[in-house]
């Protein structure tokens, strides 16, 4: 009984809870800027029905092996606007990375105009 009464009497009292804010500073995320690639050189070849014979001539003649890919003039155009479009998806992925670093890493004018 002794035991039984002693666990009812802890449990019979409620404390109360204190509610605080508490400013928790911002961690720095530590993100590197990308860096820009550095692509390799490429040697692009025009190849017509005009001049295929002495293009190929060249290239065994330079020890290259001449196998080519090609593509038409309407590829081309889709391949230059492929392009076009990684470029602009690199740009929205560095600026994401811009605001992210803005947010979390905000410079001390920032700090000091109270703003975050």
């Amino acid at each position: 009984m002794l035991i039984l009464s002693t666990f009812l009497t802890n449990c019979s009292g409620v404390k109360e809870l204190t509610i605080f804010k508490k400013k928790v500073e911002r961690e720095k995320l530590n993100l590197n800027t990308p860096t820009p690639l550095e692509l390799e050189n490429l040697k692009w070849i025009i190849i017509t029905s005009k001049n295929a014979e002495e293009v190929f001539k060249r290239l065994e003649e330079s020890g290259i092996d001449p196998v080519l890919w090609g593509l038409t003039d309407k590829d081309f155009e889709l391949l230059a606007k492929n392009f076009a479009q990684i470029r602009n998806q690199l740009k929205i992925t560095n600026d994401l990375l811009d605001k992210y670093k803005e947010y979390y890493e905000p410079n001390s004018n920032e700090l000091d105009n109270g703003k975050q």
